[in-house]
C-alpha cells in the first residue's frame, strides 16, 4: 500500500493579516451601519453611553493600575463626563439623512458616514477618551478600529469591548467597534493608511504621523497653558480655580494651567493665596531640582513624573515635602524654552511669573504659546468689567480657547463652566497647532474657530410640591381639597402596620368617607421598605384604580408610596435605569417618565426628620439581590404635602432623636452644599435654629410639648425643602452605607458621622473640591459659622465659633442619647472592617457626594468612617 502523504500544517497568520481581516470585516458592518435609521442610530447611542457610564470606576481602577499614573476619583469623573455629557450634547443633533434645509433658499444637508475611523488613544485618558470616541463614531455611523497606547492597552480595550457589546446588544452590526490587542507601532501605522479618517490623540510625533499617513486626520496638538491673572481679579476665586483644574487627576489634561503670571501689585496676595491652600513655593535648591527632573535629555516632558503626586515628584528630584501637598511651584522669570518650568509638564508643577503690567504680561504669555503651546488653551483672570483687556487678550493669544475666568482642564473640555463651549476629549488647536480642526472636536472641521468662553453660573430652581398645608389639625380642611378642588373618586392609602392597627388611619378614612371617596389601605410596609413589599402593594392598587395615593408615615411609607406610584404610573420603567447616577440632573442619560397621569400623590408625615413629604427621593432594596435603588427626580415630588402635628405627637424617644438629627443633617448640608441658593439658604438657617431650641423639649416631654412637637415637624419639612433642592453631602452618602451595611438607623447614623464631616468640609485647602460652576472655591467653614451664629453660638473669631457649634451639636446628641461612636453600638470591630473598603467605594458612588463642597477621596472617606468607629 501506497504510503499516505504527510499534511502540511496550517501556516500561522501574522498580525499584519489579521489586522486586515479585521478591517475589511470592519468596512462590511460599517456599510450595513450606513443604513440604519436615526431611531436605531440614537437607540444604539443611549445604550452604549448607558453601558460605558455604569462602568466609570472600575475602568477608573483598571487605568490608574495599568499606568501607574493619575488619580482614580478623578478619572471616574472623566469617564462619567464621557459618557453623560457627550449623550447629552448630541443626543438630539441628527446625523442621519437631511439634517438641514431651507427650502426658501433652496439648500438641503445630508449626513453621511466618512467610513472607518482610526483612533490613536493616549496612555493619560485610556479610557475616558476611548469612551468619548466610540460613543461619537457610533452616533454618525462610523466604524472605529483602536489602537491603545502599549502601556494602557488593558483598560483601553476593556472601555471600548463594554461600548461594542452594548451597541451590538441594541442592534448595532457585530464588529463595528474593533482594536489591537497588542499595539505595535507598525500595526498602528497600518491602521493610519487603511482608515478612512484618523481621530489621534497623544504625543506630537504620533499626531505627526497621523497627518503623514496620507489620510484625513484629525489631531490635537500640545497645551502650554498661560494663565494671566490681572489685577483687578478675584484672587481667592483665582487660584483655586487654578489648584482645582492643575491638581485634577494629577495634572494630566493638556488643557492644564502650565504657568501663573500675576501682576506686581497682586503678586504677594497670589502667592499666599496658594501656600494657604496647600500648595510649596519651592526654595532656590528645591527649585533648581525639579529643573532637573521636569524634561528628558530630548527635551519632551519627563515620563517619570507624568501623572504623579507633588510629593512624589519632590521625592524624585531628592527632596521631601508634605504628601497632601497639592502643587510645586517655581518663582521662575525666564519663559524661553531653555527654562524647563516654561514647558508642558503634564503634572502638579507650575511656574510662577511676575508682570510690571498687563501688556508685559501679554507678551509673556505669547511666548510661552509660541515655545510649545500654539493653538490649544489660554486662561484669564480678570473683573467681568474689564472689556478692553479681555478684548486684547483674545486678540494676541493664538489659542482656540480662551477661557475667561474658569479652571482650564474642566472649562477646555466644555460644558461645565460655559455652555455653550461643545463638551469634548479631543481638544483642536487649528492651524496654530498644525491641526485640521480648531474646535473642541465636533462635526465641523473645515476653519479655524476662535472662541472666548467666560464663565457663566449654571440656572437654579427652588421646586416644592404644589401645596404644602401645615398646622396642628389641618388634615380636615387639607384633604377636602381632594374632593372640592381635585374631584377625586378613589383613594389608595399606604402605611406600615403599626401605624394601621393603632388607629391613625382613622382620621384620614373618617374624612374620606364624610366626602363620598371609597378607599383601602396598604399596610405592610417596614423599615428600609423592599422591592417585593412595593409589588405586592402595588398588585393591590392595580386592582383597586385610584385616582390619589395617600403615603402616611415615616420615610419607609413614603418611600414605599412613591415606589408604587412610580409602577403604577409606568410598569415598564428599569430600576437599574431609574436609578442612574448623574453629576448634574438636567443633564442625566436616562429622562425620567411624566408622573400625575393616573393619580396624584399626597404625603402625610408622622415623624419630624426625613421631609420625604416635600423631596424627590425615595429609596427602594430589592430583597432577593439585597441591591438598594436610590432613585431621584423632581417626578416624585408629591402633589400635596400636609403636616398635621398630631399625627406626630406620640413618637417615641429613639424615632424623635433619630430623626431629629437626621433633619439637622439635612439643613447643615444643603447649607455647605455647592448647590445651596438664597432660596434653600433661609430654610435651612431656620430649620436648624428650631431643632436646637425644641428638639430636646421635644425628645424629654413628648405629647406634653405640643409646641416643640410643632416646632420639629416645622424644621424636618424646612430642612427637607431646603436639601430637596441643594443637595445633600457625603455626610448621608457614608450615613446610607453605615445603616445598609450595619443595619443602624439612618440617623443614628448621620449623627455618629456629622461633626467628623463637617471637619473634614472646614478643610481652607482640600485635597478636591466639589465642581459646580457657581462654587468658585471652598469655604464650608465660613457657611458653618454663619450658621452657628444664626442659632446663637459665638466666639472670638470664626475658628472659635466652629470649635463651639462643633461642641454644641455633641452636646445636643447626648442629650437626645445618641452614642459617640458606631463602636457603642454593638458593631463588632471584624465586622466593620470586613465591610469597610466596599462600604467606602459605595459612598463614594452615592449619588449625595456629588454636591459636597469637598470632592472626597476614598482613602478620606475611610479614614473618616474609621474615626468614627473608633473616636466619635
Amino acid at each position: 500500500m501506497a504510503k499516505q502523504e504527510a499534511k502540511s500544517a496550517p501556516v500561522e497568520k501574522t498580525s499584519e493579516q489579521l489586522l486586515q481581516e479585521k478591517i475589511a470585516a470592519m468596512r462590511e458592518a460599517q456599510k450595513v451601519f450606513a443604513t440604519f435609521t436615526e431611531e436605531q442610530v440614537d437607540k444604539i447611542f443611549f445604550e452604549a453611553a448607558m453601558a460605558a457610564n455604569k462602568q466609570r470606576i472600575p475602568l477608573a481602577k483598571m487605568a490608574c493600575e495599568e499606568t501607574g499614573m493619575g488619580v482614580v476619583e478623578d478619572k471616574v469623573i472623566k469617564n462619567h463626563y464621557a459618557a453623560e455629557y457627550m449623550y447629552n450634547a448630541y443626543k438630539k443633533v441628527k446625523t442621519v439623512g437631511v439634517i438641514e434645509e431651507d427650502k426658501a433658499f433652496g439648500i438641503k444637508k445630508i449626513a453621511e458616514p466618512v467610513g472607518l475611523v482610526g483612533a490613536v488613544i493616549p496612555t493619560t485618558n485610556p479610557t475616558s477618551t476611548a469612551i468619548f470616541k466610540c460613543l461619537i463614531c457610533l452616533k454618525t455611523r462610523n466604524a472605529i478600529i483602536i489602537s491603545p497606547h502599549p502601556r494602557a492597552k488593558k483598560c483601553t480595550v476593556e472601555a471600548a469591548r463594554i461600548i461594542l457589546d452594548a451597541a451590538v446588544k441594541a442592534g448595532a452590526p457585530e464588529g463595528i467597534i474593533g482594536w489591537v490587542d497588542e499595539p505595535t507601532i507598525e500595526l498602528s501605522n497600518m491602521i493610519m493608511k487603511s482608515v478612512d479618517v484618523i481621530l489621534a490623540t497623544g504625543g506630537p510625533g504620533m499626531v505627526k504621523a497621523a497627518y503623514s499617513s496620507g489620510h484625513p486626520a484629525i489631531g490635537v496638538g500640545p497645551g502650554n497653558v498661560p494663565v494671566i491673572m490681572d489685577s483687578s481679579c478675584d484672587v481667592q476665586t483665582a487660584v483655586y480655580s487654578v489648584i482645582h483644574s492643575k491638581t485634577f487627576d494629577n495634572g494630566m489634561i493638556c488643557a492644564s494651567e502650565q504657568s501663573v503670571t500675576a501682576i506686581a501689585d497682586i503678586y504677594p496676595a497670589v502667592r499666599a493665596e496658594f501656600i494657604k491652600r496647600g500648595c510649596h513655593i519651592l526654595n532656590k535648591e528645591e527649585l533648581d531640582k525639579v529643573r532637573a527632573v521636569i524634561l528628558t535629555e530630548a527635551g519632551t516632558v519627563n515620563p517619570k513624573i507624568v501623572g504623579q503626586k507633588a510629593a512624589t515628584i519632590a521625592q524624585i528630584a531628592g527632596f521631601t515635602v508634605p504628601a497632601e501637598t497639592k502643587i510645586l511651584i517655581g518663582e521662575v522669570t525666564s519663559v524661553d524654552i531653555s527654562e524647563p518650568f516654561a514647558h508642558e509638564k503634564l503634572s502638579p508643577v507650575l511656574a510662577l511669573y511676575k508682570a510690571p503690567d498687563f501688556k508685559t504680561a501679554l507678551d509673556m504669555a505669547e511666548k510661552l504659546i509660541a515655545d510649545g503651546g500654539y493653538g490649544h488653551t489660554s486662561s484669564l483672570y480678570i473683573h467681568p468689567s474689564e472689556t478692553e483687556k479681555m478684548a486684547e487678550h483674545a486678540a494676541r493669544m493664538k489659542t482656540c480657547r480662551i477661557l475667561v475666568n474658569t479652571p482650564s482642564s474642566q472649562g477646555g473640555i466644555g460644558d461645565l463652566y460655559n455652555f455653550k463651549l461643545a463638551p469634548s476629549l479631543t481638544l483642536g488647536c487649528g492651524s496654530y497647532g498644525g491641526n485640521s480642526v480648531s474646535e473642541n472636536v465636533n462635526v465641523k472641521h473645515l476653519i479655524n474657530i476662535k472662541t472666548v468662553a467666560e464663565r457663566r453660573e449654571n440656572m437654579l430652581w427652588f421646586r416644592t410640591p404644589q401645596k404644602v398645608y401645615f398646622k396642628k389639625g389641618c388634615l380636615p380642611v387639607a384633604l377636602d381639597e381632594l374632593k372640592t378642588y381635585y374631584n377625586k373618586k378613589k383613594a389608595f392609602i399606604v402605611t406600615d402596620t403599626f401605624l394601621y392597627t393603632n388607629g391613625y388611619t382613622k382620621a384620614i378614612t373618617d374624612l374620606l368617607d364624610d366626602m363620598g371617596i371609597t378607599h383601602t389601605c396598604f399596610y405592610e410596609v417596614a423599615p428600609d421598605p423592599t422591592l417585593q413589599i412595593a409589588r405586592k402593594g402595588l398588585d393591590q392598587l392595580k386592582a383597586f384604580g385610584p385616582d390619589v395615593i395617600i403615603a402616611l408615615g415615616g420615610g419607609s411609607s413614603m418611600d414605599a408610596g412613591k415606589i408604587m406610584w412610580l409602577m403604577y404610573e409606568h410598569p415598564e420603567c428599569n430600576f437599574e435605569d431609574l436609578a442612574m447616577d448623574f453629576m448634574d440632573i438636567r443633564k442625566r442619560v436616562y429622562v425620567f417618565p411624566k408622573m400625575g397621569q393616573k393619580a396624584m400623590f399626597v404625603a402625610i408625615p408622622t415623624s419630624s426628620g426625613t421631609g420625604s413629604e416635600v423631596t424627590p427621593f425615595a429609596i427602594i432594596t430589592d430583597a432577593d439581590t439585597g441591591t438598594k435603588w436610590p432613585i431621584a427626580d423632581y417626578e416624585l415630588l408629591p402633589n400635596m404635602a400636609i403636616i398635621d402635628t398630631d399625627f406626630m405627637m406620640n413618637q417615641p424617644k429613639g424615632l424623635t432623636s433619630a430623626s431629629g438629627i437626621d433633619a439637622l443633617t439635612h439643613a447643615l448640608e444643603a447649607y455647605a452644599s455647592i448647590m445651596a441658593t438664597d432660596y434653600t439658604d433661609g430654610l435651612a438657617l431656620m430649620a436648624t435654629k428650631n431643632i436646637f431650641t425644641y428638639l430636646q423639649r421635644a425628645y424629654d416631654k413628648g405629647a406634653a410639648d405640643p409646641i416643640a412637637r410643632e416646632r420639629m415637624a416645622n424644621a424636618s419639612t424646612m430642612a427637607g425643602m431646603a436639601f430637596a433642592n441643594a443637595f445633600l453631602g457625603i455626610c448621608h452618602s457614608m450615613a446610607h452605607k453605615l445603616g445598609a451595611y450595619h443595619h443602624l438607623p439612618h440617623g443614628v447614623a448621620n449623627a455618629l458621622l456629622i461633626e467628623l464631616v463637617m471637619r473634614y468640609n472646614a478643610d481652607p485647602a482640600p485635597v478636591k473640591m466639589g465642581t459646580f460652576s457657581q462654587y468658585p472655591y471652598p469655604h464650608a467653614k465660613e457657611r458653618y459659622c454663619e450658621m452657628a451664629r444664626f442659632v446663637g453660638i459665638t466666639g472670638k473669631n470664626d475658628d472659635e465659633v466652629f470649635e463651639n457649634f462643633i461642641k454644641a451639636i455633641a452636646d445636643l446628641k447626648e442629650k437626645v442619647g445618641i452614642k459617640r461612636t458606631i463602636k457603642e453600638y454593638g458593631i463588632k470591630e471584624e465586622d466593620f472592617m470586613a465591610t469597610l473598603d466596599e462600604m467606602v467605594e459605595n459612598a463614594f458612588n452615592d449619588q449625595c457626594t456629588g454636591a459636597n463642597p469637598r470632592y472626597p477621596l476614598m482613602s478620606e472617606m475611610k479614614e473618616i468612617y474609621l474615626k468614627a468607629y473608633h473616636e466619635g
